[in-house]
């Protein structure tokens, strides 16, 4: 990554699920990103409370529409010389050949910025806490 600026990251909300740090990420991203942002097809308020709890601050979300038109439209708002979908799945890698991005998936994307995937033992035993918790609704 070459540092010029001259990029649009967009990060499938799974794939920053899967980071230990993903605000330290998106903090890191910026260094050599001009635009990033999440796009999930997930309804607005789960982004936004899991941005604002890992104090993201985007340039962009997908908000009500799907990642599909989400893709479209921040391509054309964002005039980048390269855009980068960051995902998990065969469908996000097909989803961004289908809108002309270029797909990462965030194992490779981890190990080239050197960024630490979540899963670690205290990890998992923070969510089966989490699970076990019947103060919540």
């Amino acid at each position: 990554m070459n540092g010029s600026g001259e990029m649009t990251l967009a990060f499938e909300l799974s794939a920053l699920e899967e980071l230990a740090e993903p605000g330290a990420v998106f903090d890191d991203a910026r260094r050599w990103s001009k635009y990033v942002g999440v796009v999930s097809d997930k309804p607005t308020y789960v982004v936004t409370n899991f941005t604002r709890k890992n104090r993201i601050r985007q340039d962009f979300f997908s908000g009500p529409k799907g990642k599909g038109e989400s893709l479209e439209s921040v391509r054309e708002q964002f005039d980048t010389d390269r855009h980068v979908f960051v995902g998990t799945t065969d469908a996000d890698s097909d989803l961004a050949d289908e809108y002309e991005w270029e797909f990462l998936d965030v194992t490779a994307a981890a190990e080239a910025a050197e960024w630490q995937l979540a899963g670690g033992a205290d990890d998992d035993a923070d969510a089966v806490e989490e699970d076990q918790r019947d103060d919540w609704p």
